[in-house]
């Protein structure tokens, strides 16, 4: 079989080398100084806002980090924001209930529930995805910004694949909701949009078991599972929602399980 993993290392930050070494250990990368980075698309730095991932080459775009203190969520979080995947995921406003991000990715969805109360595993499988989030958790987990702080609270990290989480959790403790955002297959016109995406394709490549994953979280979620596709997109594994909350480019698929409580 061929291997199709990444090809990735750790840059050395001379400053960091501890840091770097423990993260090359973990996620079993190389360790490159700047004179050995060549052949490497992709590299692992820590740089001045924190463990980012940076594209190299003549036109490489900006490093790709997780900031929930600054930038986006931030304005989110002081202006408001992000209601589509609220309205998605609703329950009740007394009670909110729990959710499950089980491809959570860089944070931001999760984030963005957690600011409006609900509490939030986030699962990522990617051990490169990960290191970056736990990364902006930890940084962000530091701040001396009370609200902030509050809404870390309800951020609960786990390193690892939703199925194997949703297995482990069974019947002694399903979530309330779950939340699954599968990545989509690249395209000429879409895999450009943004860094992120970009390199999302290159690191965690096409989902093989979304249809799995969503078959596990239906038997799993006690409430709703809720789906985001692009808007044009067919429903996942073919599966029809009950129904969709729609924005400019992207939907949320619906799959009811059972009325929360008034």
């Amino acid at each position: 079989m061929t291997d199709t993993s990444p090809v990735i290392a750790i840059k050395l930050n001379v400053e960091k080398r501890q840091q770097c070494q423990r993260l090359a250990e973990r996620l079993q990368l190389s360790l490159v100084s700047d004179s050995e980075v060549d052949g490497y698309p992709y590299l692992l730095e820590y740089q001045e806002e924190g463990l980012c991932l940076q594209q190299t080459g003549a036109k490489a775009a900006g490093p790709v980090l997780v900031d929930f203190s600054g930038g986006t969520a931030a304005h989110r979080r002081q202006q408001g924001g992000g209601e589509l995947i609220v309205k998605a995921v609703a329950g009740n406003k007394q009670q909110r209930p729990t959710v499950l991000d089980a491809t959570a990715g860089l944070g931001r969805d999760s984030f963005v529930l957690a600011s409006w109360g609900y509490p939030v595993t986030l699962c990522e499988r990617s051990n490169i995805i990960a290191a970056l989030l736990d990364d902006g958790l930890q940084r962000a987990r530091q701040m001396d910004d009370p609200p902030l702080q509050t809404i870390m609270q309800r951020m609960d990290f786990k390193a690892l694949d939703a199925v194997d989480y949703l297995q482990a959790a069974g019947e002694n403790s399903p979530p309330d909701v779950i939340v699954i955002d599968p990545m989509f297959p690249s395209s000429k016109k879409s895999a450009l949009v943004k860094k992120e995406m970009q390199a999302f394709h290159y690191i965690v490549g096409a989902d093989q078991d979304s249809a799995q994953l969503l078959d596990l979280a239906l038997a799993t979620a006690t409430h709703r599972v809720v789906v985001k596709r692009p808007k044009k997109a067919e429903y996942l594994a073919g599966k029809k929602p009950n129904f969709a909350v729609e924005g400019k480019a992207i939907r949320f698929d619906i799959y009811s399980l059972r009325a929360f409580s008034k």
